[in-house]
């Protein structure tokens, strides 16, 4: 678990774990400079191994901390703004060696009758978002089946896939590292399997809210980065008319008040949109020899071609509704 502040959310986090059943586990927590006492409850008052970090290092550095320390055959991510339901950690163990993630079905903690996120899916220009988003939980998603990798939010990874394709990529810092993460593992060959009886409930966008510019630079940056380290090279030369595409869809729901721009009310709300993805764009370009060179070296662990990897992504698309 990652945390940064946000005491009342970690203890009910922590709450949710001691009810767990079924499966021996220990719990890890990476505080990243949090000045609310919220890590000196995590280790006195539940008993959890405290890494303690002097500053924010963000969610990917602190998840690698965490990844470094753990003894277990699995490793299971909840955010700490995220409460499991009991009999959460025990659901997601898979025991097919192939299965090298797992995704459970994350409901929103306000309306828990309504989907949050049951796994992952892309649009081709690299923008992802959970697959059932704000749907009402009507029992479509009660089945276990494969998806394309699992929400960060409340994940279970096998370690012995983290040891062979590395951890969490620490450029992108936070937002779009889980799908980094998962597409990367789905390169090198590994299946990720969604879990309903995984539960958790989530409290959406309390890190750094729905209507934060700064939220929408570093998934503007990284939806970028994403594509470039891993994407094949025939669907990364039409990632510019994929995002046209994507963005004029935007402004007409912005027309409407529909859409994520609702979160940005009026003219300066738009130019505030329009400021931060020119930033995410800039950003990206300044990362983009890094990750070129990362990308060059994906080839060590690659599994699917190219024409594999075009047809996974394309299988597992967003439609243009559900991305705008």
């Amino acid at each position: 678990m990652v945390n940064w502040n946000r005491k009342d959310l970690l203890r009910a986090c922590l709450l949710s774990l001691r009810r767990q059943t079924g499966v021996p586990f220990e719990t890890i927590v990476v505080d990243n400079g949090s000045t609310d006492g919220s890590a000196e409850l995590a280790e006195l008052e539940f008993g959890a191994c405290v890494i303690r970090n002097a500053e924010n290092r963000g969610f990917c550095a602190a998840n690698n901390q965490g990844i470094a320390v753990a003894q277990g055959e699995f490793l299971a991510l909840l955010n700490n703004d995220a409460e499991a339901e009991p009999g959460w950690l025990a659901a997601l163990r898979s025991r097919s060696p192939e299965v090298g993630m797992a995704a459970s079905k994350v409901l929103v903690w306000e309306e828990p009758g309504r989907i949050d996120k049951v796994g992952h899916l892309i649009f081709p220009d690299g923008q992802n978002r959970g697959r059932g988003s704000g749907a009402l939980d009507r029992g479509q998603f009660d089945r276990e089946e494969e998806v394309l990798w699992p929400d960060g939010c409340a994940a279970m990874y096998r370690k012995a896939m983290l040891d062979r394709i590395g951890g969490f990529d620490e450029d992108f810092f936070a937002y779009g590292d889980d799908a980094e993460l998962g597409l990367r593992a789905r390169i090198a060959g590994w299946r990720c399997i969604y879990t309903p009886g995984a539960v958790v409930r989530h409290h959406r966008g309390s890190t750094m809210g729905k209507g934060s510019p700064e939220r929408l630079r570093l998934i503007e940056r990284n939806r970028l980065l994403l594509a470039l380290k891993l994407f094949p090279w025939s669907l990364l030369l039409l990632n510019p008319v994929f995002f046209a595409v994507r963005v004029a869809a935007g402004v007409f729901l912005a027309g409407r008040g529909a859409g994520e721009t609702a979160h940005f009310q009026g003219w300066r709300g738009k130019l505030a949109i329009g400021w931060a993805l020119m930033r995410g764009d800039l950003a990206a370009l300044r990362l983009a020899p890094r990750i070129l060179r990362k990308r060059a070296a994906i080839g060590r662990i690659r599994r699917l071609s190219p024409g594999e990897l075009r047809r996974l992504i394309l299988s597992h698309r967003l439609t243009l509704r559900e991305v705008a």
